[in-house]
């Protein structure tokens, strides 16, 4: 009974422990297919994402890539230079007198890495620069000044002009505004008035400060009444204040014998009526023909007549003569007497 016993617990003890190999053998194979199929998940899954990521970190690579060519193509400068008035005005504003030279500054900006160059101008207004080309320097402002000579014919009032810049292929302008003060006064004459053949000239003055848009009437008078006959009107023209026009006015039919008289009268807003005149004669060729056929038809009727009188008086007798009578006696008597 014993000797059973004892080889009954060897063989449980020899079994224990092979089960128990067994048993931790089974468990790490089953412990390692969860394994594999843990990281078969993680890796095999994540396969088809991990491409489209790619591609697209390529694609952001290659616009990154053309965007910094790019710029490193772009020309050295021509990036955002400004140009604009000092003091970061919207526009350039001058006031003054006519006559007077107004003076203002502009400001060019160069964020670029290198030397920019600039040319000036002016549009519209007698601008005028100390040199029309400046090179700004790389991450500078320059001011630059800039001078506005106001003639002095100028009209009072608001006047607009530009100021340009340009630099690497682009080009800013800069509003400039003018006001010239002044009394306003409006003046218009007529001269130098004559007529030629087929026309009457005559020269329009601008004698204010303000720029005129004149018309014009026309009137000729002549011996036998009103010959020329054209009502107010616009002329096709401005006059700035000083300025001289001279123009033609057409007179294709005038009379062919006459005298005449010519008055022009231009008016302006704000003007007085301007009136000048003419004096002018007109004989043509058949006119004259023709009144000295009739001049000749005249006295050749006057001398006939005065012919035909003379005829008739020498056909007729002459007058009987009354007889003559001797003085009497006492008629010398008192002829003789008379001291």
């Amino acid at each position: 009974m014993r000797t059973a016993d004892r080889a009954g617990a060897r063989q449980a003890a020899g079994s224990g422990p092979r089960t128990a190999a067994r048993l931790g053998t089974r468990q790490a194979a089953a412990s390692g297919r969860r394994t594999a199929a843990r990281l078969g998940t993680r890796q095999g899954a994540p396969r088809a994402p991990l491409g489209r990521r790619t591609a697209a970190r390529s694609g952001l690579l290659v616009a990154v890539t053309a965007l910094l060519g790019a710029v490193a193509a772009a020309p050295p400068g021509d990036r955002d230079w400004t140009a604009t008035p000092a003091a970061g005005r919207p526009y350039a504003y001058l006031e003054g007198p006519a006559g007077s030279v107004l003076q203002d500054t502009l400001s060019v900006t160069n964020p670029g890495t290198a030397p920019l160059a600039v040319r000036l101008t002016g549009q519209g207004a007698p601008v005028s620069f100390a040199a029309r080309s400046v090179t700004v320097p790389a991450r500078t402002r320059a001011d630059v000044p800039f001078a506005v000579t106001v003639a002095a014919d100028t009209p009072p009032g608001e006047h607009r002009g530009t100021v340009r810049a340009a630099a690497a292929g682009r080009e800013v302008r800069v509003d400039l505004r003018l006001r010239v003060s002044g009394p306003r006064l409006a003046a218009l004459t007529v001269e130098d008035v004559h007529v030629d053949e087929g026309a009457v000239r005559y020269t329009l003055v601008n004698r204010g400060t303000t720029i005129l848009a004149p018309r014009l009437a026309v009137r000729a008078e002549g011996l036998l009444g009103t010959v020329l006959d054209r009502p107010d009107r616009a002329l096709p023209l401005t006059l700035r204040p000083g300025e001289r026009a001279t123009r033609t006015e057409p007179w294709p039919d005038p009379p062919a014998l006459d005298s005449v008289t010519v008055r022009l009268t231009a008016t302006a807003p704000g003007a007085a009526p301007a009136t000048a005149r003419a004096e002018a004669s007109f004989a043509s060729g058949p006119a004259l023909a023709g009144t000295a056929g009739l001049l000749l038809a005249t006295a050749g009727g006057a001398g006939y007549a005065v012919r035909r009188r003379r005829g008739r008086s020498r056909t007729q007798p002459p007058p009987a003569q009354p007889p003559l009578t001797q003085p009497s006696r006492t008629q010398r008597a008192s002829a003789g007497a008379t001291p």
